[in-house]
């Protein structure tokens, strides 16, 4: 794997061994920023504030990064993962712009001063199947971490179904056994 755009274009990405992670694939990773940079409901990736939760070898940050984002916070716990990110942030001199927390995304509670404001790209690429999206969106929006106008971009199994309500579905894609559905919160 590589980041594929931006500052860091090339650049390889470690990803963890063993089969607990899925990385989202190149051409896969590629094509959401082309429709992030396209899209007119897209806030801009330059200036961005990221989280990347379930973020295995944290490709999708790392690519934000890459492409202008000034802030990343990535959400793993696989021991395995934590390990294949930070040695991707040190070795593209990114721990000035990072922070990797080990929590549960499910019962995240972020302090203010592990933040930079409200995140403007949520990735969220969970185990397929096991219905943990809406607990993770909740604790965002119990905490006001989802900036206004944010994108939420969504991996989950082609054949699953979007169970959520609240949210303004923009695209959906799929990438082989992957979905992913771009959305932003609804509004009443």
């Amino acid at each position: 794997m590589r980041i594929v755009g931006g500052k860091n274009r090339g650049r390889n990405i470690v990803a963890p061994s063993g089969k607990t992670t899925r990385p989202t694939s190149d051409q896969a990773r590629e094509s959401i920023f082309n429709i992030l940079k396209s899209a007119p409901w897209a806030p801009p990736m330059d200036g961005a504030i990221v989280i990347d939760i379930f973020a295995g070898s944290g490709a999708l940050g790392l690519e934000a990064l890459s492409r202008g984002a000034e802030f990343c916070l990535f959400v793993e716990t696989e021991p395995k993962a934590r390990a294949a990110i930070r040695e991707n942030t040190t070795t593209m001199g990114l721990g000035g712009c990072t922070r990797l927390h080990r929590r549960d995304a499910t019962k995240l509670r972020i302090e203010p001063n592990n933040l930079r404001g409200p995140f403007t790209h949520i990735f969220l690429d969970p185990p397929y199947n096991k219905n943990l999206a809406r607990p993770v969106l909740r604790k965002l929006g119990e905490q006001g971490l989802i900036a206004d106008g944010a994108v939420i971009i969504y991996e989950m199994g082609k054949d699953e179904e979007l169970n959520l309500r609240g949210y303004e579905v923009h695209d959906t894609r799929i990438w082989g056994a992957a979905k992913v559905v771009f959305m932003g919160l609804s509004e009443f």
